[in-house]
C-alpha cells in the first residue's frame, strides 16, 4: 500500500541544476564542423572499443528514461555512412585541421561490460571533451589511464556503473572546466587524499558533480582549496559528514549553485556569524536533509535578488519569519518541507512571487484552508476574513504558471479552492494527507504528469478530466470517499500511467476491461472498495511492466485468472477478502519475482500448492481463511524450498497430518539472526503491506520490516509433535499453532527464539513442563492444552521484569 509519507519529495526533471543534463544528450554536447578526415588509427581506436563491449536494449534508470527517450544509441550508425571517415560518425567531432578526435558523446549508447585499462580509447590522446553517461560499466574502476587525457575540458561519467575508488590521476587533468561522476549507485568512492589533489590542481573547474560519490571518509575541509572559478557544486547523497566550511565555500566569488541534499551527518552552520562575508551570486541553493542550520534573516537579506531555486527541507531553519519570503523576486521552486512550520500557509507573502513555478510546503504542520481568489489586481494583494461564509478570500495576482505545488502531510481544510483547478500549467500536485473536502472538481491543465488526492475526505465520482490527461503517469486518489461506477472504459486513455491507486474508497462497479490497455503501469491498487464481478483473465498479463496487483476486500468472484504470463515482473498479488475460488492456477510459477501471495479469505478448495515452494523471491504467503484441505507434502524437485519466506499463514484451514517439518529446515530467512537494519519490502512508491494476526487482533503491516518474521498454522487439524527444529528459526517474532491436535511435550529448543515477541500453543494435547526460559516472552499462551506430570491443577499468571506471561496449565 502506498502512504503519502512514502510518497518522494520530487525535483522536477527540468530544473536547473539536474547533474546529468551537462552533456545535453538531445542534441550532443559536440558541434559538428565539416567533417575533415579522421586518421585511420584512431577510426580503428573507436571500432575496437564500441566492439568490446554489448549494446544493453533494457538499461534504464530515472534519468536515463528522461534524457534518453527515443534516442538510438550512437554507435549503431558507426560504420555505416561515410564508413572510412570517423569524423562524419554520430557523437565524434574533430579538429578542422590535424583531423584528430578531440570530442566523443557517447551518451545514451547503452554500452555494456567491462572498462579495461588497455581500452583503446586510451589512443585518443587529443580528447578535449568526453562523454559517457548513461552505460553500464558492470561495476568496472575507473581505470587511472583517463589521467593520460591531458587536453580534457569536459569528463562526464556519470550513471555509468562505475565502481570502486577515483583514481588520483584524475588530479593530471588541470584544464578540466566540467567533472561529472554523479550517480554511480554509491558503488564509487573518493577520498580525502584523492579529492584534495583533484580540487586543489583542476584551478579551471567550473562545475564538480559528485552525487552519489561515497564520500563518508571525507573530511569537509578538503572543500576550503576549491577553486575560485567554481560555478556550480554539487554533492547530494554522498554521506559526507562533519562541520562545512561554509564561510569559505560562500566566498567563492562565482558559485551560483550549490546542493548538499541528503547528506545526514552534515553538521555546522551555514551563514556563520563568526564570518559572513559573503561575496557568491547564489542562485541555487540545497542544504536539505542535512543538520546544518540555516539562519533565515540572513539568507534572505543577502541572496534575495539573486536566487532562484531554494530548496530548505528538513533542516533546522532558526529566525523563520514567512513576510521575507515575498522579497524572493527571482525565485522559481521554493521548497520548505518538513520543517516544522505552523500556522497558517502565507499566501499574502507567496502571491508575490510571479516566477514561481514549484512549491513544495508539505509534511509541515499549516493549518486552516486556501483561500480563494475572487478577483485580479496587478499592482495590489490583499486578503479578506468573510465571516458569512468562514472562509479566507483574496484578491491579487495568481501564479497562472504554477507548474508544481506539494502541501501533503499538513492539517489544511475546507474545499479545494477553484483557483487550483484553473492552473492551466500544472505538472505536479499532491495535496495528500490533508483534511479537504468536497468534490473533485475538473481540472483545466491538460500537463499533469503526477497527481496525488489521497488521505482526505473527499467525495462524489471521478471528474472526466483526469481521464483527458494523458501525460498522467502517477494517479492515487486513495483513501477517500470516492464513489460511484468505476467502470470507466476512459483509462484506456492514460497510456503512459505507472501508477493507478483508487483504494478505500466506495467504488462500485466492475473493474473495467480497459485498464488491460495501460501497458505501462507497473502498480494498480484497487483494494477495499466495493467492486463486483470477476478477474479479467487479461489481469495476468496485459503488462510485463506490473509489479502490484492489489485487489484485496472487494465482491470479486469466480477463479483467478490462468494466464499469467512466462516473463512478468509481478511482485506482490493480493486478493485476500473476496469470493474468488477454488484453485489457484500453476501459472503463478511463471512470477519468479513474486514476493508476496495472499489469496486468505476466499473459496479455495484444494490441496496445498506445492509447487508455490519454487518462486525464489516469495517473502509473504497467506492462505488463510479458505477451505485448503490434506497434509503438506513437499516436492523432491526443489531443492530449497520457501527459502526467502518471512511472513507464513496457513490458518483457519483444513489441513491435517504433521506438521511440514520439511518446510521448516529450508525458512533460511527465519533462520538469520537478528538485524539492526530497518528496511522493509517495497520502495518510496509503494511499500509491500499486508495484515497479520498478533495475539489474536489483526494487524495491518502498513509497511513490512524485513526482519519480521512470523508462522501461524492455528485452527487446522495438525497432529504429532512440535518438531525439535523450530528452534533454529532464530529471527521468529511470533509462533501461532494452537487449535490444533498437537501432542508431545515442548521442545526445549524453543529456548533459542531470543526475539519471539508472542507465542500461540493453546487448544492442544500437549504435555509436559513449560521451558522456564519461555517465562521471559513478551506473550505467551499454552493454556487449555498441557497434562501435567501431577494430578495438581496449577494457574499461574504474574509479570517477569519488563515482560508480561500468562500460562494456564489443566488437567485434561
Amino acid at each position: 500500500m502506498a502512504t503519502d509519507s512514502n510518497v518522494p519529495h520530487l525535483r522536477p526533471v527540468g530544473k536547473r541544476a539536474n547533474d546529468q543534463t551537462s552533456s545535453n544528450v538531445s542534441s550532443s554536447s559536440i558541434i559538428h564542423h565539416p567533417s575533415p578526415l579522421c586518421h585511420l588509427y584512431e577510426r580503428s581506436a573507436l571500432i575496437q572499443f564500441k566492439n568490446s563491449f554489448s549494446v544493453n536494449n533494457t538499461f534504464a534508470s530515472f534519468y536515463y528514461d528522461y534524457e534518453c527517450d527515443g534516442i538510438d544509441p550512437p554507435t549503431v550508425s558507426w560504420a555505416k555512412n561515410d564508413a572510412s571517415n570517423c569524423c562524419a560518425w554520430r557523437g565524434v567531432a574533430c579538429d578542422e585541421k590535424a583531423g584528430h578526435v578531440i570530442g566523443l558523446d557517447l551518451s545514451c549508447a547503452r554500452l555494456q561490460g567491462a572498462f579495461h585499462s588497455n581500452s583503446t580509447l586510451f589512443f585518443l590522446r587529443n580528447l578535449q571533451s568526453l562523454y559517457l553517461l548513461y552505460n553500464d560499466f558492470g561495476g568496472s574502476t575507473i581505470p587511472s589511464e583517463f589521467g593520460k587525457f591531458t587536453n580534457l575540458e569536459h569528463l562526464i561519467l556519470s550513471d555509468s556503473n562505475f565502481s570502486g575508488n577515483v583514481p588520483p590521476e584524475i588530479s593530471y587533468l588541470s584544464k578540466l572546466v566540467k567533472l561529472n561522476l554523479s550517480y554511480n549507485n554509491i558503488l564509487l568512492k573518493v577520498d580525502t587524499f584523492t579529492l584534495k589533489r583533484t580540487v586543489t590542481n583542476l584551478t579551471n573547474l567550473e562545475a564538480l558533480y559528485l552525487s552519489r560519490v561515497d564520500m563518508s571518509s571525507v573530511s569537509p575541509v578538503v572543500l576550503m582549496n576549491l577553486s575560485s572559478s567554481l560555478i556550480n557544486l554539487t554533492l547530494s547523497f554522498c554521506s559526507l559528514g562533519g562541520n562545512l566550511p561554509a564561510d569559505y565555500i560562500f566566498r567563492l566569488p562565482k558559485l551560483e549553485m550549490l546542493s548538499l541534499f541528503r547528506n545526514e551527518n552534515l553538521t555546522g552552520s551555514l551563514f556563520p556569524k563568526s564570518n559572513r562575508n559573503t561575496s557568491s551570486p547564489l542562485k541555487e541553493l540545497d542544504p536539505s536533509e542535512t543538520k546544518l542550520s540555516i539562519d533565515f534573516p540572513y539568507l534572505f537579506q543577502n541572496f534575495k535578488y539573486s536566487l532562484e531555486y531554494l530548496y530548505l527541507g528538513s533542516c533546522k531553519i532558526l529566525g523563520w519569519n514567512p513576510t521575507l519570503l515575498a522579497n524572493l523576486t527571482q525565485i522559481s521552486e521554493l521548497y520548505l518541507y518538513s520543517n516544522n512550520l505552523g500556522g497558517e500557509i502565507p499566501w499574502s507573502s507567496l502571491m508575490h512571487l510571479e516566477r514561481l513555478i514549484g512549491l513544495d510546503l508539505s509534511e509541515n504542520n499549516f493549518t486552516g484552508q486556501l483561500p480563494e481568489i475572487s478577483s485580479y489586481n496587478s499592482t495590489q494583494l490583499s486578503f479578506s476574513y468573510d465571516n458569512s461564509s468562514n472562509s479566507l478570500t483574496s484578491s491579487g495576482p495568481l501564479p497562472l504558471e504554477l507548474e508544481f505545488l506539494e502541501l501533503s502531510d499538513n492539517l489544511l481544510d475546507r474545499k479545494i479552492p477553484g483557483w487550483l483547478y484553473s492552473l492551466k500549467s500544472l505538472e505536479y500536485l499532491n495535496l495528500s494527507s490533508n483534511q479537504f473536502t468536497g468534490y473533485i472538481e475538473e481540472f483545466q491543465s491538460h500537463s499533469l504528469q503526477y497527481l496525488v488526492l489521497s488521505n482526505n475526505k473527499l467525495h462524489g465520482s471521478l471528474p472526466s478530466s483526469i481521464f483527458q490527461q494523458v501525460n498522467l503517469t502517477f494517479l492515487d486518489l486513495s483513501s477517500n470517499s470516492l464513489s460511484g461506477d468505476v467502470g470507466i472504459n476512459e483509462f484506456s486513455k492514460l497510456k503512459r500511467l505507472e501508477y493507478l491507486s483508487i483504494s478505500k474508497n466506495q467504488l462500485s462497479g466492475e473493474i473495467p476491461y480497459s485498464i488491460c490497455d495501460l501497458n505501462s503501469l507497473k502498480y494498480l491498487d484497487l483494494s477495499n472498495n466495493s467492486l463486483i464481478g470477476t478477474v479479467h483473465p487479461c489481469l495476468g498479463n496485459f503488462s510485463v511492466n506490473l509489479l502490484v496487483l492489489n485487489l484485496h476486500i472487494n465482491k470479486l468472484h469466480g477463479t483467478i485468472p490462468l494466464t499469467f504470463a512466462k516473463g512478468n515482473s509481478l511482485r506482490n498479488l493480493n486478493l485476500n477478502g473476496n469470493q474468488l475460488g477454488e484453485i489457484l492456477p500453476q501459472s503463478l510459477v511463471r512470477c519468479k519475482k513474486m514476493e508476496i501471495l495472499d489469496v486468505g479469505n476466499n473459496k479455495m478448495n484444494e490441496t496445498f500448492p506445492y509447487w508455490l515452494e519454487s518462486l525464489p523471491m516469495l517473502q509473504v504467503l497467506i492462505l488463510r481463511s479458505n477451505r485448503f484441505h490434506g497434509s503438506i507434502e513437499v516436492s523432491p524437485k526443489t531443492a530449497l524450498p520457501f527459502r526467502n519466506l518471512r511472513i507464513m499463514d496457513l490458518s483457519h484451514n483444513e489441513f491435517s497430518g504433521n506438521l511440514p517439518t520439511k518446510y521448516f529446515k529450508n525458512l533460511l530467512a527465519m533462520m538469520d539472526a537478528y538485524s539492526d537494519q530497518l528496511t522493509y519490502m517495497g520502495e518510496d512508491q509503494y511499500y509491500e503491506s499486508t495484515i497479520v494476526v498478533i495475539k489474536g487482533f489483526f494487524i495491518e503491516l502498513v509497511k513490512i520490516q524485513t526482519m519480521f518474521t512470523t508462522i501461524d498454522l492455528s485452527k487446522n487439524n495438525f497432529e504429532g509433535e512440535i518438531p525439535k527444529l523450530i528452534g533454529k528459526l532464530k529471527s521468529f517474532k511470533g509462533l501461532n499453532f494452537s487449535h490444533n491436535k498437537l501432542t508431545g511435550p515442548i521442545p526445549l529448543t524453543l529456548e533459542n527464539l531470543s526475539n519471539l515477541e508472542w507465542l500461540d500453543l493453546s487448544s492442544n494435547e500437549l504435555v509436559g513442563e513449560i521451558p522456564q526460559q519461555l517465562t521471559n516472552m513478551i506473550s505467551l499462551e499454552v493454556h487449555h492444552n498441557l497434562r501435567p506430570q501431577s494430578s495438581k491443577k496449577k494457574v499461574v499468571m504474574g509479570l517477569t521484569g519488563r515482560s508480561s506471561w500468562w500460562v494456564m496449565d489443566v488437567e485434561s
